[in-house]
């Protein structure tokens, strides 16, 4: 962790939900005028695109059916852990862009499905922000979440988080069900192993939950709208988190433990922004105060959205 150079990782499973979570910190951003330097996880994925279809081959040959995305064998667990313990003490370090299709093809010059020359990211920034699979991960060889100072988990029901999945498959990448079904049942392995034990280590979790049938996802038509569904907020040290406030301002919300408030789908948005806004200033007032030299104690910032 670090207070000059701070950073901010989302970390969820495929389909869970953080790019939309993305949306929400880069609307704080820049309402707050914080620079951030934004890392995508998959350019920390071991192989491109052809690269990773001939290693998952090569993987079911040799009777291993569960390589994956999700686990160390297909990623840059160390890489990924020395970009955020060197951004931390220098506030720099070298990142790359995976290009996902032609939009971003035009944009890199680069074919979709590889990727980008390794570069050094801009220096000066206030903070770096990750969104991923694995910005809390641990390993017996690596530690990437002992390096984040706010770690956030956005973790939907399992069968909605298969039924997110399937509708973005099936909708954006042209995948058939078949096709969407076959790289769960591929993956639920590594799942188990280093994407579960994430929100174990997280400061606060975004759980959503359906309230609507969703026995099975994989004959679910539609996915469940946010006012189908409630999300449990679960904050790993509560100590300053203001909760009768988040109380009085998201309607419909109560506390189910000590550390968890539960509060409608639909106003998911709003908590994210309640929550999230005061912790980004203190980081980043804690971070440019720390780079200009000063001292003293950094003040503290209440839980409160500004006006």
């Amino acid at each position: 962790m670090s207070t000059a150079h701070p950073v901010v990782a989302i970390t969820g499973s495929s389909g869970a939900g953080t790019s939309t979570v993305t949306e929400v910190f880069e609307q704080i951003f820049v309402r707050e005028h914080v620079e951030a330097v934004l890392v995508h996880g998959d350019s920390f994925h071991r192989y491109d695109r052809l690269a990773m279809r001939a290693a998952q081959a090569r993987a079911t040959a040799a009777g291993n059916p569960s390589f994956s995305h999700f686990g160390p064998a297909a990623n840059l667990f160390d890489r990924l852990e020395t970009l955020f313990e060197e951004y931390g003490r220098t506030g720099t370090g070298q990142i790359r862009q995976y290009v996902h299709d032609d939009c971003e093809a035009a944009l890199y010059d680069r074919p979709p499905g590889t990727f980008t020359e390794w570069a050094q990211m801009p220096a000066g920034t206030d903070l770096l922000y990750y969104e991923g699979l694995h910005g809390g991960v641990r390993t017996d060889d690596v530690d990437v979440a002992r390096h984040v100072d706010l770690l956030v988990g956005i973790a939907p029901a399992i069968n909605l988080e298969w039924i997110q999945k399937l509708h973005r498959d099936r909708s954006q990448r042209g995948y058939s069900t078949e096709a969407v079904t076959d790289t769960i049942l591929r993956r639920m392995p590594d799942y188990v192993h280093y994407i579960c034990p994430q929100f174990s280590n997280t400061h606060i979790n975004f759980l959503r939950v359906p309230t609507v049938d969703t026995s099975n996802p994989f004959t679910a038509r539609w996915i469940p709208t946010a006012d189908e569904s409630i999300v449990v907020i679960r904050f790993a040290d509560p100590r300053g988190i203001d909760f009768p406030y988040l109380l009085s301002m998201i309607d419909g919300s109560f506390m189910s433990r000590a550390n968890s408030i539960v509060i409608p789908g639909g106003k998911m948005d709003l908590a994210l922004q309640l929550i999230l806004t005061p912790l980004i200033w203190r980081l980043v007032d804690r971070g440019r105060r720390a780079r200009a030299g000063e001292g003293g104690a950094v003040r503290d910032v209440p839980v409160r959205v500004p006006s």
